[in-house]
């Protein structure tokens, strides 16, 4: 049987609306087995949101694009979830999915693709890169696609660099966060994102972290989307004076994340905890490193 693990991703970092991600150390795992026919899933761990066992299941249809794509026959397939990323919470629970499905299809079929072009198609299926392109590569991950084809760079971070990964009760799903954006924007705000994602992606590559709390600032997303996070201002604001580098949305939310120096982490986990729980909706805080190695095939 193949074992998969697949990193969580948090994306829109920022500015870097639908094109930067990072991937964190948590993971989901996915464990696939051809069988003569039809298709069996169990599910290990339940989920808030039920998973589908049948042809609906995200794997499986992702499963059966990449045999579909490749004009090759979908054999039966045996398929074992044990997931640990929250869904509907910003942490790229579906791009985990999408990413799982193709690399157990590919593996199934005889490996014809690498992991570039398992990167394509993921961010074809996706609509957008940041969250694919860290499950597959792992760190962080700027990335830009248009009709024809999706390019990408994958950057090495900060050693030193920490993410508080602070998770409500409440989902945010995806259309209703891209149901609160405007249709257009100012050319103010527009040269507004365009300044800070060039400082953010510099800033990581010469390991400038002082730069994160302008380099973070948006006005593409985030100011619309706070609508949908209660208390979203005030927990941005209490984890800079707690000591964060920066805090953003994490991909479409609920998810909020901070991101903090290894040193002042413990700290920083222990005060903010505090805080969070002084509010509703149940915050959890949990500290993750960045995953370095992206989804992979684990040896059984």
């Amino acid at each position: 049987m193949i074992h998969i693990r697949i990193p969580a991703t948090s994306a829109n970092m920022g500015p870097g609306f639908d094109c930067i991600g990072v991937a964190l150390e948590l993971y989901n795992h996915l464990w696939v087995e051809e069988i003569p026919k039809g298709l069996r899933i169990e599910v290990k761990r339940k989920q808030e949101i039920e998973i589908p066992m049948d042809e609906s299941n995200l794997i499986y249809q992702t499963m059966k694009y990449f045999y579909d794509q490749k004009d090759l026959t979908m054999p039966g397939v045996h398929l074992i979830q044990e997931d640990y990323i929250p869904m509907v919470r910003g942490l790229g629970s579906s791009a985990a999915c999408i990413v799982g499905g193709l690399i157990a299809a590919n593996e199934l079929a005889g490996r014809p693709c690498d992991k570039e072009e398992l990167a394509q198609m993921a961010a074809k299926l996706e609509g957008h890169p940041d969250n694919s392109n860290p499950a597959i590569f792992g760190s962080m991950v700027v990335g830009a696609q248009d009709e024809e084809k999706m390019m990408h760079v994958r950057l090495d971070l900060p050693e030193d660099l920490v993410f508080a990964i602070m998770v409500p009760e409440f989902p945010v799903s995806t259309a209703k966060a891209r149901g609160v954006l405007p249709e257009g924007y100012s050319r103010k705000e527009v040269v507004f994102n365009v300044s800070r994602g060039a400082l953010l992606v510099a800033s990581v590559m010469s390991g400038k972290l002082e730069n994160l709390s302008m380099a973070m600032e948006d006005k593409i997303h985030q100011p619309y989307r706070s609508q949908l996070i209660p208390n979203m201002g005030r927990i941005f604001q209490q984890a800079k004076e707690y000591g964060a580098l920066a805090s953003y949305l994490s991909g479409a939310g609920s998810t909020l994340m901070a991101m903090v120096k290894k040193e002042q982490s413990e700290q920083f986990q222990k005060e903010m905890s505090e805080y969070l729980q002084t509010l509703p909706d149940h915050w959890q805080l949990t500290l993750l490193k960045a995953d370095l190695e992206g989804a992979k095939v684990e040896t059984e």
